[in-house]
């Protein structure tokens, strides 16, 4: 791989596990609040169905992970297992691809339930 596709990568990585700190700081912050103010499961749903903000905000979330995940596990996979190469890149931006279609239809089912 190239210096500059190795750099590239480097700086999605980080870029990604800094949107995801942010992204985990708000969903705890908002689930501490509602477990302290006794909402249920069906209140925390009414205010997020229809809601675009926070859908947008989880379409945010789940990118960050599609990146930030696959990148990381090719990582371990070269430095533990010995693996590299073509087949790995496929099959870890079709873990990518994946992780974004099951996170973006899971946000899709809250927003539009």
């Amino acid at each position: 791989m190239s210096p500059r596709a190795q750099l590239q990568l480097w700086a999605a990585q980080r870029i990604g596990a800094a949107v995801l700190a942010l992204c985990v700081t708000v969903h705890l912050a908002t689930m501490i609040y509602a477990v302290r103010h006794g909402l249920s499961a069906t209140a925390i749903l009414d205010r997020t169905r229809d809601n675009w903000g926070w859908a947008g905000f989880y379409v945010l979330f789940v990118l960050a992970v599609s990146v930030h995940a696959p990148i990381g596990m090719r990582t371990i996979c070269g430095e533990w297992l010995g693996l590299s190469g073509r087949a790995v890149d496929v099959v870890l931006a079709a873990l990518g691809v994946a992780l974004a279609a099951v996170g973006l239809r899971a946000v899709w089912a809250v927003f539009a339930s």
